[in-house]
């Protein structure tokens, strides 16, 4: 996306709205998750004729029948992961690439998966024009997740599983996290895996409703998903 820098930097205090009441207000306290979701500009990453609409606490559509995740969501699923300096993250899920531009900013190196080549392409482009140059966009069916960059500090799943992908936690480092939306059609619940040697601990949190993961291990293509 081409823009101006006066487009790039505009709703500043629609942005610091979003964080101080739709994120920090309901629990989020990484600073550096806070700070970060403070300095992306999320209307980039939404169509133009939506950029008003880009700061509200909600999921937005894009094209290829995906969504923009609602940003505390994002923010709260970019906490759990616990992003040190220099950690290698991958996202399953680009979408329009703000999730990236989130983590593209907290770790060393972001590996993101989509499996729509357009959005993929649009995803690298805009990234790029933001100086998101840590983070390389893959088109393909990220389900299996990407054993050739592995082991991963994070793994962040940005759709609905009907369960963990069973390829993922073992692409995780040692003491590595996953997160990852796992249930039906109409609801699932954030699941956190962390890699312990050999063992994996495993907690279901939150509720949340999520686009469906299509792929080799996730939902089969055409299956009727409630958004």
């Amino acid at each position: 996306m081409d823009c101006t820098e006066e487009e790039r930097n505009a709703f500043p205090v629609e942005r610091s709205l979003m964080v101080d009441k739709q994120i920090a207000a309901r629990g989020v306290r990484d600073e550096r998750v806070l700070s970060v979701m403070r300095n992306t500009p999320r209307h980039l990453f939404v169509p133009r004729v939506q950029w008003l609409d880009a700061y509200k606490d909600c999921a937005l559509p894009i094209a290829c029948e995906q969504t923009i995740s609602q940003p505390y969501m994002v923010a709260a699923m970019t906490e759990m992961l616990r992003i040190a300096p220099g950690a290698k993250i991958l996202e399953i899920g680009t979408g329009s690439g703000y999730q990236a531009a989130v983590l593209a900013q907290l770790a060393g190196t972001v590996v993101t998966i989509e499996r729509h080549p357009a959005l993929a392409r649009e995803a690298c482009a805009l990234l790029e024009s933001l100086g998101c140059t840590n983070v390389r966009v893959i088109a393909d069916d990220g389900s299996p997740g990407f054993p050739e960059e592995a082991p991963y500090d994070g793994i962040v799943v940005t759709a609905g599983a009907p369960t963990v992908p069973p390829s993922l936690p073992a692409q995780l480092a040692e003491g590595g996290r996953l997160v990852v939306p796992v249930g039906n059609e109409k609801i699932q619940d954030i699941v956190t895996v962390v890699r312990q040697g050999d063992l994996y601990e495993q907690e279901r949190g939150m509720a949340c409703r999520f686009v469906p993961l299509i792929g080799k291990q996730g939902w089969r293509e055409g299956h009727l998903f409630v958004r």
